[in-house]
């Protein structure tokens, strides 16, 4: 099967309209194009998912605007790292830097997750401070013991 450009189209509420994405997907190449109203803060989008395990090698999925695909800088990049497994592309038509189909589009993703990476380090750091912090004042972590001093005498016996 021939690489195919694919389309994804979301809208948050029933009443809002998809047609400005549509039209903007179909002249953009879009073959098929996946439609959903549903708000983008959920993490059940049926139709995004079916997309997903249809999209193959070569294919581009070709979106919008950013905020149509993802909520977070780290559902995007973990959508795009999930396309390049299956050796796809992606494009967003409003944010042209946002286009793995060229090499300037690849560096700037790559920035990107090299930036969020960067981020989940620093706050791992931070919580690892905090964490050795709290215990050095004596804060205990997990749930209380349900067993008292006098129950484990017990249970040693």
């Amino acid at each position: 099967m021939s690489a195919v450009k694919i389309g994804y189209a979301r809208v948050s509420t029933k009443d809002q309209s998809l047609d400005i994405q549509i039209k903007a997907l179909q002249r953009a190449g879009c073959k098929l194009i996946y439609q959903e109203k549903v708000s983008g803060v959920g993490r059940t989008r049926p139709e995004f998912e079916k997309m997903m395990q249809q999209i193959s090698k070569d294919d581009v999925l070709i979106i919008w605007r950013l905020d149509r695909l993802a909520r977070s800088t780290r559902v995007l990049l973990e959508t795009v790292e999930k396309l390049e497994e299956k050796g796809a592309s992606f494009k967003s038509l409003e944010e042209p830097w946002a286009d793995t189909t060229s090499a300037s589009g690849r560096l700037v993703m790559t920035f990107f997750s090299g930036m969020a990476e960067f981020e989940r380090d620093l706050i791992r750091d931070r919580t690892d401070v905090g964490r050795r912090t709290a215990l050095d004042r004596g804060v205990t972590f997990g749930r209380p013991a349900k067993m008292t001093e006098e129950h484990l005498k017990l249970a040693r016996k």
